[in-house]
């Protein structure tokens, strides 16, 4: 259950949040239920987050704020709505996983093991030299990575920047390369690329990998299709003339 809203500002306070003018307080609103306050109250006394600022992001299923963590170092915390989130589409993206076979029917279950396979997405990826936020840490339906920005300023999404043309065919090759270390070395494809799930920070970045799918997967081969289309039609509504979307297929999968 929501705590009340007369709670927040005191709830906001004990949590070390800084940002609560009025539209930061709906934000959090949204997320505060009691079993988040629980998971941000352990992290806080593991000293995994230090504080906590105001909202990056918002979605359907989690909102994105910024923070402090060790040693004072910018980090970015997403947190699971568990009472309003929409999940529908959850399932398609994890049953056929080996890496969760037992999927829980409940609904904080089921957002758990979301934040734990973003988690765990990540850090393949970032392992294998795709530029991702670095995992720091996740519990229950909570997930700490690394801060892409600087001085409380996050990255803009490249659907939002003027890129010139040098920097647009770079930023493509890029990210069909990080799309072939992905599929080849991190035996994963992304699932929900597009320039929406692309940071732009001295280069692309990706983002938003709890639906990413191991390469075995059944419809991995149907969900990189739709991640080419995707990528192409943007760069090619931007004026860059792509590949055949075949012939990426092909060279990210290897053939």
């Amino acid at each position: 259950m929501n705590i009340n809203f007369r709670e927040i500002d005191k709830r906001l306070t004990e949590l070390k949040i800084k940002d609560k003018d009025l539209e930061s307080r709906k934000i959090w609103e949204s997320v505060l239920d009691e079993r988040t306050i629980v998971t941000l109250f352990k992290l806080l006394k593991r000293g995994l987050i230090s504080s906590v600022g105001g909202p990056i992001s918002t979605g359907k299923e989690a909102n994105l704020f910024h923070g402090y963590g060790e040693d004072d170092k910018e980090i970015a915390i997403k947190i699971y709505r568990i009472e309003t989130g929409d999940f529908r589409d959850m399932y398609k993206y994890i049953i056929g996983d080996p890496r969760f076979e037992k999927v829980k029917k409940s609904r904080d279950g089921l957002i758990y093991l979301w934040t734990k396979k973003e988690h765990k997405n990540l850090k393949r990826a970032f392992e294998n030299g795709v530029r991702v936020p670095k995992p720091i840490a996740f519990m229950n339906n909570i997930l700490l990575m690394e801060f892409i920005g600087n001085n409380e300023k996050p990255a803009p999404k490249i659907k939002d920047i003027e890129l010139s043309e040098t920097e647009l065919e770079k930023s493509f090759r890029k990210i069909i390369d990080y799309m072939r270390t992905l599929y080849q070395d991190a035996k994963l494809v992304h699932a929900d690329l597009s320039e929406y799930n692309i940071l732009y920070y001295k280069g692309p970045v990706l983002i938003d990998m709890g639906q990413s799918v191991l390469n075995s997967h059944f419809n991995a081969i149907k969900f990189l299709r739709r991640d080419i289309k995707n990528i192409t039609r943007f760069f090619n509504d931007s004026g860059l003339k792509s590949p055949d979307e075949e012939e990426l297929l092909k060279i990210i999968i290897g053939e």
